[in-house]
């Protein structure tokens, strides 16, 4: 199959089996949804269940994001408003739980489900960090030729530990070499990468303009 964002894989199979592969995911864990629903409210009952959030996918298009929430209530208006590591005083306890074995990331299936999301992309950025939209430089923008997903290829490549910059250049390598291949290799590191719970801490700066 065609490498790059006009292949016959990233263009028709990539999404349809992603769809079908997290409608599947959505009923075969709907039991885990509901322990982890509850485990949430009785740490942090005032919150929500589920965290939503505007992120910029495919072509710049805002969509909303889903996880369960990790963090305290207003948690984005406090500090910098970004998750720093498990010492971050607004994540709560079952959260630190969630997001060191990325469950917190499961409700995304809704999105991929929507076709927001695919399972292999890059992590799709919030509206106002690393920078806003009109911000992005030409060249960084080729990220955006394709779908965002829960994992990808920065995640495999040093994940949290990557400053912004490097973390869109491996980005738009991606998807001007995404391929069949590629996506099993990627899956099988990020399995690697949530066991041993690597590069899940930002250790220095992460934005450099």
């Amino acid at each position: 199959m065609k490498k790059g964002k006009d292949g016959i894989y990233c263009k028709y199979v990539k999404g349809t089996l992603a769809r079908i592969l997290a409608i599947i995911g959505l009923i075969l864990f709907c039991w885990l949804y509901g322990i982890i629903a509850i485990l949430i409210k009785i740490d942090d009952p005032k919150g929500p269940v589920i965290f939503k959030q505007q992120r910029i996918g495919k072509g710049g298009k805002v969509y909303w994001i889903y996880k369960f929430r990790s963090m305290r209530v207003g948690a984005e208006h406090m500090g910098s408003g970004v998750y720093s590591d498990n010492k971050d005083s607004r994540v709560t306890r079952i959260g630190k739980f969630l997001r060191a074995t990325s469950l917190d990331e499961i409700p995304q299936l809704w999105n991929i489900a929507k076709g927001d999301l695919v399972f292999i992309g890059y992590r799709s950025p919030l509206t106002y960090h690393p920078w806003e939209w009109d911000e992005y430089t030409e060249e960084q923008r080729r990220m955006f030729d394709i779908k965002p997903g829960i994992t990808g290829w920065t995640q495999v490549n040093g994940r949290k530990t990557v400053e912004w910059n490097r973390r869109i250049e491996l980005n738009v390598w991606y998807a001007e070499n995404v391929s069949f291949l590629l996506d099993i290799k990627i899956l099988f590191m990020t399995v690697f990468k949530v066991f041993s719970n690597a590069d899940n801490e930002n250790v220095g700066e992460t934005v450099k303009k």
